[in-house]
């Protein structure tokens, strides 16, 4: 498949732009229960020890841990459904980007800070301030032009590449459930 150029990504950028600000939806859910195997699910159980239940997050470890054990603020991988519609260019293929959630919401730091919660289904995430960015396996799947847009300015002001987020309380999410923004750091939802 071809990738887009920097142009035609440029074009999608008025529609990334309508994301919704304070709800959105769940649009794909994708377990990803080993290194390279991805696993869409209609539901799925996120909890606040091993994050999305099944998915190899809790095994797989990390080099930002002093220890090499998973990072408790890289927990779930969230990515605009828009942003992948766009590097993707077909649905079958946003899984490819290696995130788990794959929200239709302005994922950008002004409408999302840090801290600033999320409910989905009955649970609730909180995004961390670890950056999520483009990696050599995202030039692979979507281009090189596809990496350097979701980490060009505007990408970064928008979070094209996606969020990090950990699990504050546990719950279930079905694709298509409201996806909708808690006031920031409120304790009292979870």
């Amino acid at each position: 498949m071809d990738h887009l150029s920097m142009k035609q990504l440029q074009a999608g950028l008025d529609e990334l732009r309508k994301s919704p600000h304070d709800a959105g939806a769940l649009k794909l859910i994708v377990c990803r229960p080993s290194i390279g195997a991805r696993k869409i699910q209609d539901s799925a159980e996120l909890d606040i020890a091993v994050g999305l239940v099944g998915d190899s997050w809790a095994t797989r470890g990390s080099s930002m841990t002093a220890d090499g054990s998973s990072h408790p603020d890289m927990q779930i991988n969230i990515m605009n459904s828009r942003a992948a519609a766009l590097v993707a260019q077909h649905p079958e293929r946003w899984a490819e980007a290696g995130d788990q959630l794959y929200i239709d919401m302005n994922l950008g730091p002004a409408n999302l800070p840090p801290r600033t919660r999320l409910e989905i289904g009955s649970a609730i995430l909180e995004v961390t301030d670890i950056p999520h960015t483009g990696c050599h396996k995202f030039i692979a799947r979507f281009g090189r032009d596809a990496a350097k847009f979701v980490n060009s300015p505007v990408g970064r002001e928008l979070n094209l590449r996606g969020i990090n987020a950990r699990v504050v309380k546990p719950g279930v999410i079905r694709t298509g459930d409201l996806v909708k923004k808690c006031l920031h750091g409120d304790k009292s939802k979870g």
